[in-house]
């Protein structure tokens, strides 16, 4: 039995498990594969957890380990390297771990469906974690002007106390932090809200809820919304790619 798996803490939130599990299904090699959520609240665990289960050919990565991870991996793709993240890690011959970043694809894919093309939207992204590397690597390959926004401001990073002004120049706005997320789907992240306009596009990597507090005030002020779902599917299809190439 191939097995595959997730690791991150907490994974109550994570639709990986159905995904692929319904993946193997329709691929008729559900007796053969399977996909299973590995909580690590500590990622020092990793080895040992890699030693349990000799079967196992592939992992994603999610919160808080993108970065945490790759001191424990054998060598990065490309992706990784430009990202500076992982959330694919593919275990070959003599147990190698590699890491590879497929959020970068699965958001730059998704984000050029969602505005339009040849647009000259500018874009503030909403954190800056493991998850923001891979939309800051993808808006700087669209030539997308942006700006970070953290709780800690810092020299070239904005502090949400500063959208009450600064909200009016960016027109595309991510949220990259967890905020929001099941089961914590009762707040999001603090911007002026009321100062959106049908001309805002709101994209949120959050997938569970699907519509999150986040998006729903958006739409209450006509902005044009998009979750991270497509970016689910497609970074999942790229990992089943990495894992089997």
């Amino acid at each position: 039995m191939n097995i595959y798996g997730l690791i991150g803490y907490p994974l109550g939130h994570s639709f990986s498990k159905k995904y692929f599990t319904e993946k193997f299904g329709q691929m008729g090699i559900a007796d053969t594969n399977a996909y299973e959520l590995f909580e690590l609240p500590d990622i020092q665990a990793l080895p040992q957890l890699i030693e349990s289960q000799p079967n196992l050919k592939g992992l994603n990565v999610t919160i808080p380990h993108k970065q945490a991870v790759m001191p424990f991996l054998d060598g990065l793709d490309a992706s990784a390297e430009k990202v500076g993240a992982v959330n694919v890690i593919k275990i070959g011959e003599g147990g190698k771990l590699i890491g590879y970043n497929s959020d970068y694809y699965g958001f730059k894919t998704s984000l050029e469906e969602f505005i339009p093309a040849n647009s000259s939207l500018k874009a503030l992204v909403l954190g800056n974690g493991g998850a923001a590397k891979a939309v800051v690597a993808a808006l700087n390959d669209l030539a997308i002007a942006f700006k970070i926004v953290s709780r800690i401001k810092s020299e070239g990073t904005l502090g949400y106390e500063d959208l009450a002004i600064e909200i009016g120049n960016y027109q595309l706005i991510i949220n990259s932090s967890p905020v929001g997320t099941y089961p914590k789907s009762d707040v999001c992240p603090d911007i002026p809200y009321e100062q959106l306009t049908p001309d805002h596009y709101l994209y949120d990597l959050v997938y569970n809820p699907v519509q999150t507090l986040f998006l729903q005030k958006g739409d209450e002020q006509g902005a044009k919304t998009h979750n991270g779902l497509k970016m689910l599917h497609l970074q999942a299809e790229k990992a089943w790619e990495i894992w089997n190439s």
